[in-house]
């Protein structure tokens, strides 16, 4: 396995990323199909060693690999969208108020934090980190999704 991940990484490291991942496994296949090789590990490192046009055919792979990667993306985007879209035409109050609830919740967060600090007692830093990632992540879906929303409203009229 380290064989072909050390080869892969040169040519094509989202591939060898997929490989040494969890779809370890049809990332291998897709490979051994491209090179026209059995999909084992070892036979697809070795038709990579032989072969000098293998290089080209796991680039065209790679590519292929970053188009539907970027697809996918494209299509959880819009997804979040409608969900959000789903979401304000409910009559549910929860549905309709759950993300500026999180936002508030990651604002009370950081105040309890920062009165600890003021009054002398210490906040685990492990804490600390997490909130903030988890402010910045909400921050960044509720006002920069909401931005690019509107942007595109603009851009259809």
């Amino acid at each position: 396995m380290n064989d072909l991940l050390g080869l892969l990484k040169n040519i094509a490291p989202t591939l060898a990323t997929a490989v040494a991942g969890p779809l370890g496994g049809a990332a291998v296949s897709a490979i051994a199909s491209r090179l026209g090789v059995s999909d084992s590990v070892a036979e697809v490192a070795k038709a990579i060693a032989g072969d000098p046009t293998a290089a080209q055919k796991i680039a065209e792979l790679e590519l292929e690999f970053a188009k539907v990667a970027a697809d996918a993306g494209k299509n959880e985007n819009d997804n979040v969208s409608k969900r959000w879209d789903a979401d304000m035409s409910s009559d549910s109050w929860l549905s309709k108020n759950i993300r500026p609830m999180s936002l508030v919740a990651i604002f009370m967060g950081y105040f309890l934090f920062a009165m600890m600090s003021a009054f002398g007692l210490n906040a685990n830093e492990s804490y600390v980190q997490l909130l903030g990632q988890w402010g910045m992540l909400i921050m960044g879906a509720y006002f920069g999704g909401r931005t690019i929303e509107k942007l595109a409203e603009m851009k259809k009229k």
